[in-house]
């Protein structure tokens, strides 16, 4: 049956429509509060969903069960993937922009394949190879302009370069650190740790008055909710559910369909006009990322 033989890949799809829908609200409450408070407020409210979530599926609001093991590669995994991961592309935004940024970030897969080929001895055969190379050509196709300028800036590519290495790096621990471990637990030990980097990087910064009116900001704390609710609760749950069923490679080429995904909506929530690049980029995506299911 295709479902059964296909679950990663068709996890790693639904996680790339819930980081979809993530994005947009984030998108939407960042510009007015902030992308710090943002974060943070994020991933505490994910701590909080996951932990009602687990409290009913397995009986307990935290992952007390989890052996040290679990908790840290899980741990690095989310230092690496929800804190570093985050800030350094956040970061990379305000420097060579957001397009340029989520052109050099369709390099994440690529990354985690030989990530995952190094530590986890996944070797893909030729068809996933194929796929993700054809996917990941759409997607460079659909977010680059007319003439992507060569000569930005050094500081914003090493920035996003950090963000698609934070991406790999913490896809690649969190499969070594769950094992055959809940999916959700596991999230949640992953949002813990992230939450906690931030928690000190917002005190380091003395930034706590920005996210105090983030949170009396009742529009934005509507945005930043469901965007925790499809983003560090749905969607990184769903994400690593996906590692755990299929290549970490096939997953992330599949994950990182969200520039494809998002161009209706963003068009319609923010007015940006749809191009043909774009639909050309987005039609070869979806071509490759079919190679999976055949």
């Amino acid at each position: 049956m295709l479902f059964q033989s296909h679950i990663g890949e068709i996890a790693s799809l639904l996680t790339a429509v819930c980081w979809t829908l993530s994005a947009l609200f984030f998108q939407k409450a960042g510009a007015k509060v902030g992308s710090l408070s943002v974060n943070i407020i994020r991933i505490f409210l994910g701590i909080l969903f996951l932990g009602i979530t687990t409290l009913f599926t397995r009986g307990m609001f935290f992952p007390v069960d989890a052996a040290p093991y679990n908790w840290f590669w899980l741990g690095l995994s989310g230092v690496v993937g929800f804190f570093l991961g985050d800030l350094f592309l956040f970061k990379s935004y305000t420097l060579i922009g957001s397009r340029t940024s989520q052109l050099i970030m369709s390099l994440a897969p690529m990354i985690t394949a030989i990530i995952g080929w190094l530590f986890l001895a996944e070797i893909l055969p030729v068809k996933s190879i194929l796929g993700i190379v054809v996917s990941i050509t759409g997607i460079i196709i659909a977010v680059a302009g007319k003439k992507l300028k060569l000569n930005i800036p050094l500081k914003g590519f090493f920035y996003v370069l950090g963000g698609a290495l934070g991406q790999a790096v913490g896809l690649v621990l969190s499969k070594k650190g769950m094992g055959d471990y809940d999916a959700v637990a596991a999230t949640q030990i992953r949002a813990i740790f992230g939450f906690v980097s931030f928690f000190l990087l917002v005190t380091f910064l003395k930034r706590w008055r920005r996210v105090s009116l983030a949170v009396k900001d009742r529009a934005s704390m509507k945005s930043i909710t469901l965007g925790a609710v499809f983003g560090p609760f749905v969607g990184v749950a769903l994400s690593l559910f996906a590692v755990q069923h299929t290549h970490t490679g096939i997953a992330a080429t599949l994950m990182a369909l969200v520039p494809i995904f998002i161009i209706v909506p963003s068009a319609i929530m923010f007015n940006e006009k749809i191009t043909v690049r774009q639909v050309i980029g987005a039609v070869i995506s979806i071509a490759g990322a079919s190679i999976f299911f055949l």
